[in-house]
């Protein structure tokens, strides 16, 4: 199995409001850039979003040490989601997007890992940038429309 590196983070700009994901992701010396935003969502979808479409583009199975900055994300990831399937999934949010998360990540071995944010982790904070400008890019796109 190829080993993978993934540099995820969400951003909002009100919560709910306008929202951005970034990943990163790394395999030997290639790396991939992703980013993208949505109207009307919230810090933890756009932070589940990015890790989603990081593994999107996979093509093979992979071993992936996934990086985020969300507390949320790294345990629900490593230590929750199992029963939350067994129980479907009752009293949870985002239940389409973990849903989602489960249909792409299911041919994976995935470990998730915590990074501080804002402490000049240098994929955490170019993901936490290119997440912040494309909500605020929507955010500037749909305001001038209005």
């Amino acid at each position: 199995m190829k080993q993978i590196k993934i540099y995820t983070d969400g951003s909002c700009l009100n919560n709910p409001g306008f929202g951005g994901w970034a990943y990163i992701l790394r395999y030997k010396e290639h790396e991939k850039i992703g980013f993208g935003a949505k109207e009307n969502t919230t810090n933890n979808q756009m932070e589940l979003l990015a890790i989603i479409e990081a593994l999107k583009i996979l093509k093979e199975p992979c071993e992936i040490e996934l990086y985020t900055d969300s507390n949320l994300m790294v345990r629900s990831i490593n230590e929750w989601l199992e029963t939350w399937v067994k129980k479907d999934f009752k009293n949870k949010k985002n239940v389409d997007l973990w849903k989602e998360y489960l249909k792409f990540s299911k041919d994976h071995k995935i470990r998730a890992f915590w990074v501080k944010a804002h402490n000049g982790h240098i994929e955490n904070e170019k993901c936490d940038k290119l997440a912040r400008e494309a909500a605020l890019n929507l955010q500037k796109e749909k305001n001038g429309k209005d």
